[in-house]
């Protein structure tokens, strides 16, 4: 008897971290990782999701805490905080930031540009401006 089930979609780059993402936003406090997996759905094997989580508490976006012999799992980003970790990333990866800078910021419209310079006038006149 020949099997016909289709193969299981593989998801593209960082689509998996965002569903975990998503599902620790709609937690309603802090959950396993048998919790995620199961909003989830799907056949992902459990070490799977701790191997998702393992990474997104290397990049700041979630948090853990342990209870008894197992953690339990928060997020600690928003989508915009996640967002300006890529582009941070991105732009430490480059070996010429002023022009990754430059070409940015060329690249902005007149609003984006406006928003830019009000958010860095904002940020002069912490504190320390």
């Amino acid at each position: 008897m020949t099997d016909h089930r289709r193969p299981a979609r593989r998801r593209g780059q960082g689509e998996l971290e965002a569903q975990v993402l998503l599902a620790l936003r709609q937690a309603p406090g802090p959950v396993s990782a048998a919790w995620v997996r199961e909003r989830l759905g799907g056949d992902l094997a459990h070490t799977t999701v701790l191997t998702i989580l393992t990474r997104l508490l290397a990049k700041n976006a979630v948090s853990r805490e342990r209870v008894s012999r197992a953690f339990l799992w928060r997020c600690t980003a928003d989508e915009a905080g996640l967002a300006a970790r890529r582009m941070r990333r991105l732009l430490d990866g480059e070996a010429d930031r002023e022009a990754v800078l430059a070409r940015f910021v060329t690249s902005l419209t007149a609003e984006d540009e406006r928003l830019v310079r009000e958010l860095l006038n904002e940020a002069g006149e912490g504190p320390e401006g």
